[in-house]
């Protein structure tokens, strides 16, 4: 079970490799943009709720959000030996039969009503009855999600930010099992001439919480080019760009390694959950100066970036000039690649196998 299969980011890639796990695995949803997801997914069978046959609603799911509770609640898992849920919004409040093994992998708990609710429903960020409308029914959406946290046997965490996070909202444990990286795109890219193409690069979805337009004021009074690849809601948000930043909007995944192969370095300027393009850019030989906030302090280290704090374009532009003076010189590509290698695709599997093989055993015998 997977909140939505809409777009092709960090939490599909996820999904991607949990189901190579479970070959004739079925996939229910909220929504699905067919021919949106990896060929590995479409071939599998995917099942829908009643939302996703709401004409023009798959395209504005996120203000469906009042309406998810529901719609979660009318999939049937029935007839199942294990349920897997994929979670950042309501996934994991999916109801399953009595008895059924249900293991929830926690990209963020429901993040639209918690720590992320400023970021979508704050001033200038969602029409006005629609931020009414979230302030209203937040405490209601909150004591919801905790009540069917208690539904799951148990949780698995994307970093142990997130962990901390299940631990506080829910009272419950989480084991860590980090993500992913693609370890294979990069692994062909030689070390060396990296970073030669003089551009800092910011990459993402154009989300609120990812936090561009500060990556776009601090550069605002820097010198140096940088290069925005993405796409999504906030981008109309984004105003007039100032000479030395470039938009290129969705960059191909087979484009991406060179591209971050030719940079200075990564701009990271949300707070993530885990973030796997930080690790794309270590695996590509590439630093990152990242918010120092959330799961960018797990997977970038004193050798492979630099962190900034506050939150705010003047911290960030600050750090970009230190970077530049002082810690640009002394970088190690190798270090970068190293790093990044800590969270490989074997890895991933080995520990979310672990943790299945931990649980069926406990509910059966339960």
């Amino acid at each position: 079970m997977h909140d939505w299969l809409i777009t092709w980011r960090g939490g599909e890639k996820v999904l991607e490799a949990m189901a190579s796990l479970f070959p004739d695995a079925e996939i229910f949803t909220l929504f699905h943009q067919p021919g949106a997801m990896s060929p590995a997914l479409e071939r599998r069978s995917i099942h829908t709720a009643f939302v996703d046959r709401v004409p023009g609603l798959r395209a504005r799911h996120r203000q469906a959000l009042p309406l998810l509770p529901f719609a979660v609640k009318s999939l049937k898992l029935r007839g199942f030996d294990l349920v897997i849920s994929s979670s950042h919004c309501v996934a994991k409040a999916v109801p399953i039969e009595p008895g059924t093994p249900h293991l929830s992998y926690v990209h963020a708990p429901l993040r639209y009503m918690w720590d992320r609710f400023d970021d979508y429903f704050g001033p200038g960020r969602a029409w006005l009855p629609v931020r009414a409308a979230a302030r209203l029914l937040r405490p209601a959406f909150r004591a919801w999600d905790v009540q069917t946290a208690q539904n799951v046997d148990r949780f698995v965490a994307n970093s142990q930010h997130v962990a901390r996070q299940i631990a506080e909202r829910y009272g419950r444990e989480a084991s860590v099992v980090y993500p992913p990286v693609e370890f294979e795109r990069f692994s062909g890219l030689s070390l060396e001439g990296t970073g030669q193409g003089g551009y800092f690069l910011c990459l993402g979805a154009l989300a609120p919480y990812k936090r561009v337009e500060l990556a776009i004021e601090a550069f605002a009074t820097l010198p140096w080019p940088l290069k925005i690849g993405g796409s999504g809601q906030h981008l109309r948000r984004l105003g007039a760009l100032p000479p030395n930043v470039t938009l290129l909007g969705q960059v191909p995944d087979d484009q991406l390694p060179g591209l971050m192969r030719g940079a200075r370095a990564l701009i990271f300027p949300g707070e993530e959950d885990f973030g796997l393009t930080p690790l794309e850019m270590q695996a590509a030989g590439r630093p990152v100066i990242a918010f120092g906030r959330g799961g960018a302090l797990e997977t970038v280290t004193a050798q492979t970036g630099l962190h900034f704090y506050p939150q705010t374009a003047e911290a960030l532009a600050q750090t970009v000039r230190r970077f530049v003076d002082t810690w640009e010189g002394s970088f190690d590509p190798g270090a970068a690649r190293a790093n990044a290698e800590r969270f490989s695709m074997a890895r991933f599997l080995d520990g979310l196998r672990r943790e299945v093989d931990a649980l069926v055993p406990e509910a059966r015998a339960r």
